[in-house]
């Protein structure tokens, strides 16, 4: 009887032990699933999304405006950021009552000849930027199609200041690389 008994022991933990093998393995291949999932949004995703972005500015602008963008980044070198020195702090009127908005901007230019003339004319720029943010709305910038307007705003209103300096657009785009309201 004591036979019976230990064979019978045997048999129950090859039964567990074979379970946990199968637990185990099968976590393994979910773990594995999971990262390459997440490696495939991580590298091939970002392409994509920027192919998807690009197709929409270029929806969104008129045909001289993507001629001009076209021809500014074909004949005029490498994109270089030019960082405005210190962040826009100004407030802002909203329906139910005035905000607090804090932006942090950088210009996109093309080339070595037009991030001289944006360093050299950076208060002209950031004065500029500062009367066109002002006569902004808090709704608005709540949003993220009134954000983007008003990124658009000040594109147009430092290419006519530019325009009127330098000759040239000088600036491709502005940038926010930080933007906070309370």
């Amino acid at each position: 009887m004591a036979d019976d008994k230990g064979e019978g022991k045997e048999l129950e933990l090859d039964g567990k032990g074979k379970s946990k093998k199968m637990i185990i393995i099968i976590a393994a291949v979910v773990i594995l699933a999971v990262g390459g999932g997440a490696a495939y949004f991580f590298l091939a995703g970002d392409d994509a999304v920027s192919q998807e972005q690009l197709d929409a500015e270029l929806d969104g602008d008129s045909a001289s405006e993507g001629e001009a963008v076209e021809s500014v980044s074909a004949s005029t070198g490498s994109a270089l950021y030019v960082p405005m020195p210190r962040p826009f702090r100004f407030n802002v009127p909203g329906a139910a009552r005035d905000r607090f908005v804090e932006i942090r901007v950088q210009l996109l230019v093309r080339g070595a000849d037009n991030e001289e003339a944006a360093k050299k004319h950076v208060p002209l720029i950031e004065s500029t930027l500062l009367a066109t943010f002002s006569q902004s709305n808090a709704d608005d910038l709540a949003t993220s199609a009134g954000k983007t307007s008003l990124k658009q705003k000040s594109l147009v209103e430092v290419h006519k200041i530019m325009k009127e300096v330098e000759g040239s657009n000088v600036v491709e785009k502005v940038l926010f690389t930080g933007f906070v309201m309370q």
